[in-house]
């Protein structure tokens, strides 16, 4: 097995949660090495965002900025609801799961007030200067998503007095919700100090773990959505997908505890991520078959007490625990190290995830005389996007003076 290296648990925590260390983690870092795997995930993850967001622009599922609703073939419509549906099952909670892993790190070493106060300039600060600038000039002027003929000005008056900025933190909807997680940790430890700090000890990841990571996972997501479908949201957040959420930021917390990552062997992990995906994927058709979605009656898997509802928040589960085994195991194994693009990538990966929406709106934009079949106009949004993002919108952003400080 291989053992994860020593690493500085500010350089750690901040990898993890997406946002870049500063130049005073940096410099404490250097004496340590970096999870150079962590920060492949990451920044991998933050390109899966780009591409479901591409997805988004030419697929019936999804709520973007910008769509182009193209007419879609089955083929077509079965590539999109199956990538979208592997994606939304495992990315996001992943991200909440390395996220939980090294805040419990943190908050040990700075305390509540420095930790609290930490999260809310690297999540908070980001989140404000997305909801109050580059979620409204994205709106407004490159997606038109406002659907107003009125002035930029009469426009934000409205969104600010009407209180539709808080529905409008777009993808950053990920830094709100691990800033309420990473309060929601320290009232905890405020509460239990006694308990949470207690010294780690040995404790396996073994196969009676990960059922019951699946069962939780897919039991917590049924019951929920009985009450929030799959798609309702409130405040820009769908609660339908946060038990996922809640849950492998707490895992994340418990493996920090237990040190799972450094413990769980690899091969088991690939084991466990092979069997939890390749039953998923093996019910996929006949899920969609037997539910009547490949007839065009969905409506059934959001939420509700069908079996069609169950299946679904199992199927998630699945993938969930399976992709993100998978992922974890397999970029230690083979994506340990770093080379050059990797650097630009992981270095430049949160001011993406931050700017990634008015560059790649604008892409769509560009895009929409192109005639092309769906799936390539797809592929060409994430990899046009993709590549303006990480090679210049990134780079430029960051060496401002006071936007490089906030990115």
């Amino acid at each position: 097995m291989l053992e994860v290296a020593a690493v500085d648990a500010h350089a750690a925590e901040d990898a993890a949660s997406i946002a870049p260390a500063d130049a005073a983690t940096q410099s404490s870092a250097a004496a340590a090495p970096r999870l150079l795997y962590i920060d492949n995930v990451r920044w991998v993850m933050i390109t899966l965002v780009l591409g479901m967001h591409a997805a988004d622009t030419y697929s019936p599922l999804g709520n973007w900025y910008y769509q182009d609703h193209p007419r879609l073939g089955p083929a077509s419509t079965l590539f999109f609801v199956t990538f979208q549906a592997v994606l939304q099952g495992f990315f996001m909670a992943l991200l909440f799961f390395i996220a939980g892993y090294f805040a419990a790190a943190s908050y040990d070493r700075k305390g509540p007030r420095a930790f609290m106060a930490g999260r809310l300039y690297r999540l908070g600060l980001p989140t404000a200067l997305y909801v109050f600038a580059i979620g409204p000039v994205t709106e407004y002027y490159i997606a038109h998503s406002w659907h107003t003929h009125q002035s930029f000005a009469h426009e934000m008056v409205l969104y600010l007095t009407r209180g539709r900025f808080l529905s409008g933190t777009g993808p950053m909807w990920f830094c709100a919700a691990l800033l309420i997680f990473c309060a929601a940790y320290a009232l905890w430890r405020a509460v239990a100090p006694t308990r949470t700090r207690r010294p780690a000890r040995e404790r396996r990841v073994g196969a009676a773990g990960v059922a019951a990571t699946v069962a939780a996972l897919a039991v917590t997501t049924f019951l929920t959505r009985l009450w929030a479908p799959s798609g309702a949201s409130v405040f820009n957040m769908q609660p339908g997908d946060f038990p996922s959420y809640i849950l492998m930021f707490a895992l994340g917390l418990a493996a920090s505890r237990w040190r799972w990552i450094e413990r769980v062997d690899d091969r088991f992990a690939l084991v466990a991520a092979g069997v939890c995906v390749g039953v998923a994927m093996a019910a996929w058709t006949p899920l969609l078959a037997l539910g009547g979605a490949l007839g065009g009656q969905s409506a059934a898997y959001g939420g509700g007490l069908t079996w069609q509802s169950a299946a679904m928040s199992c199927w998630e589960a699945l993938i969930c625990v399976g992709a993100s085994f998978g992922v974890l195991a397999g970029f230690r194994v083979w994506v340990g190290r770093r080379g050059r693009i990797a650097k630009l990538m992981s270095d430049n990966a949160f001011a993406v995830y931050v700017l990634h929406p008015p560059v790649l709106v604008g892409v769509a934009v560009l895009l929409t005389p192109v005639d092309l079949a769906p799936v390539a106009k797809f592929a060409l949004l994430w990899a046009v996007s993709a590549l303006a993002c990480f090679a210049v919108a990134a780079p430029i952003a960051r060496r401002m003076p006071l936007l490089g400080r906030i990115l």
